[in-house]
């Protein structure tokens, strides 16, 4: 974590944070995540998947479709994102 342009005061409040154990951190007025919740998260924009590059044949509709619906262009993106989510699925199933 960066400290840079914090005063010292701010530096020693960090400081005596850092050091409490978690039992020490009250969490009491945080609510718990309901399934809802978990069923509609999306990864954080900090996540940053390994991507790989590939050569995938598929019918020429399909990539239409998904060049003229995809935002901003990124068709590839969103073909990723069709294709995350059917494996999510899958994977619940069989969990």
């Amino acid at each position: 974590m960066s400290k840079k342009g914090l005063s010292d005061q701010q530096h020693q409040e960090l400081d005596a944070i850092e050091k409490l154990s978690d039992d020490a951190i009250d969490t009491s007025d945080i609510s718990e995540i309901t399934e809802e919740q978990w069923r509609l998260a999306r990864r954080g924009d900090l996540y940053r998947p390994l991507k790989k590059s590939v050569t995938i044949r598929l019918d020429a509709d399909v990539i239409e479709w998904f060049k003229d619906h995809a935002a901003d262009g990124g068709y590839q993106t969103e073909i990723n994102s069709v294709l995350r989510q059917h494996v999510a699925q899958h994977e619940k199933k069989s969990a």
